[in-house]
């Protein structure tokens, strides 16, 4: 393990959301929306100008793994997609995102809150599986509570673990990216995709530093899991945070990544969304992802593999960690 991403690790590992964060959350539905987004983007203008050098690109990120065997059937580099479906306006668009992406010969992971503010969309789970995405499992009820104490978690993992089960999940993303990856062990997942490279714009800001899946090892004869970070910025964070108005960043950094033959890995929510071209100070529109898609397809046809998470976790613990693949639940 590179010395960078062993220093992260422990920090992510054994850290848990701090007091601040977890007072936070607490009081956080009884903040209008309109104010907490203001404060936000007040705060990223401090942040961008302090992370110079270390965010949208953390050049020391690019180091592979230790015995790195390259990514399967030649390709140069893996672009994976996934989605955190936050809302009922995300679960209606869910649709329009994944025949954009069937349009384009894309894949994806959707991930679905269990106890959150809509109901199980069922029907939706089965229309993607029917059409080759993969569904997983986002937090448990997304109100930034899940790692608020050990016992509180353990009886939360109970309640995960079946919804995985019912819904034939093995992939896991905890809300707002907080984390303690040692608790992660009592959920029964092939991989978890918590973490990044590099944000210094989430609660927790400390990254994986490493543009590469790796494995967080259990105790014992368990098998551990794959730990899947994101290296695209988050599309909320581009687009309504910061304000963007074009996917010049995502570009950037797919062409770096693609240089460097790492893992990028992108996370878009279908709830902020506009399929009407329009913009808001919410939304954005649909045709700023599909422009990110068409770069990726025509720049780079033929030189990039397109899994589901859950795929890429089992290629990964096929052939980059010596373990029995069949250890994992994705396998």
């Amino acid at each position: 393990m590179p010395k960078q991403l062993a220093s992260s690790y422990e920090a992510m590992a054994t850290g848990s959301p701090g007091l601040l964060t977890r007072a936070y959350y607490r009081i956080k539905p009884f903040i209008p929306r309109r104010l907490r987004w203001a404060l936000r983007r007040s705060r990223a203008r401090s942040i961008v100008r302090g992370c110079h050098g270390t965010w949208p690109i953390d050049v020391t990120s690019a180091t592979p793994p230790a015995h790195w065997p390259g990514w399967p059937q030649g390709n140069e580099f893996a672009f994976v997609i996934t989605h955190d479906v936050e809302s009922r306006s995300g679960v209606s668009k869910a649709r329009d995102l994944a025949q954009l992406e069937v349009a384009l010969g894309l894949r994806s992971s959707f991930n679905f809150i269990p106890e959150g503010p809509y109901d199980d969309p069922a029907e939706l789970r089965a229309w993607l599986e029917a059409r080759g995405f993969e569904i997983g499992v986002h937090d448990l009820n997304h109100d930034g509570r899940l790692y608020g104490s050990r016992h509180g978690f353990r009886q939360k993992a109970g309640r995960i673990n079946r919804y995985l089960k019912d819904w034939g999940a093995v992939g896991f993303r905890s809300g707002f990216m907080l984390r303690q990856l040692d608790w992660i062990h009592d959920l029964k997942v092939a991989y978890d995709a918590s973490t990044f490279d590099t944000d210094p714009f989430e609660p927790q800001p400390e990254g994986s530093g490493t543009i590469f899946p790796f494995l967080v090892e259990a105790d014992g004869d368990e098998p551990g899991y794959v730990e899947l970070p994101y290296t695209l910025p988050q599309d909320s964070t581009l687009f309504l945070l910061l304000g963007e108005e074009t996917v010049a960043i995502w570009k950037q950094k797919l062409d770096w990544i693609a240089r460097q033959g790492g893992l990028a890995l992108v996370n878009i929510h279908p709830d902020y969304m506009d399929f009407s071209g329009k913009r808001t100070s919410s939304c954005y529109p649909h045709l700023l992802v599909k422009e990110l898609f068409e770069h990726l397809c025509s720049r780079y046809r033929g030189k990039f593999w397109n899994p589901l998470a859950k795929d890429l976790a089992c290629w990964f613990r096929q052939h980059a960690v010596p373990l029995p693949a069949a250890d994992d639940p994705a396998c």
